[in-house]
């Protein structure tokens, strides 16, 4: 039975690999926007105070070192499946990041108001999961436009 898990765990980690391994520039366009993108929501979430980081740098950890190589993972599926598995991804994060509390949920805000309470963890991982399909469609644009442009430039 240990050897049928290890086979999968394999495969698994071969599947992976050939999904994470990718043009040095597709990454660097995937942290650029990523970052930017959760600099902007995170600074949105405590204007209209809905919620916020704790500290400023776990943009970088959320964003970046967690959600890129998500999005790495995911974006050759469909739109419904970066979706439902962003879906995971997301509410694994809200729950972690609110149970921690390294993430601040502004007391009665929009969302509580909106949603109740109880529903705002779930109902900010129903929001985030649409990164994945919507950042990797954004990124694909941005990437192909640039090499495209280089290629007109040889």
């Amino acid at each position: 039975m240990n050897f049928i898990k290890t086979l999968k765990m394999t495969k698994f980690l071969e599947w992976a690999k050939s999904k994470l391994n990718v043009d040095k520039r597709l990454i660097a366009i995937y942290c650029l926007v990523y970052f930017t993108w959760g600099m902007a929501m995170n600074w949105f979430g405590a204007a209209i105070e809905i919620a916020k980081f704790t500290y400023w740098w776990q943009v970088i950890t959320c964003y970046i070192l967690y959600m890129v190589p998500i999005s790495l993972l995911l974006r050759k599926l469909p739109f419904h499946a970066q979706y439902a598995y962003g879906l995971i991804a997301m509410g694994l994060l809200e729950l972690g990041g609110y149970a921690l509390e390294t993430s601040y949920a502004y007391p009665n805000n929009l969302l509580d108001q909106l949603l109740n309470e109880r529903n705002f963890a779930l109902g900010m991982a129903l929001f985030f999961a649409l990164y994945f399909p919507l950042g990797n469609w954004g990124v694909e644009k941005i990437y192909n436009a640039l090499r495209d442009k280089k290629r007109d430039n040889l």
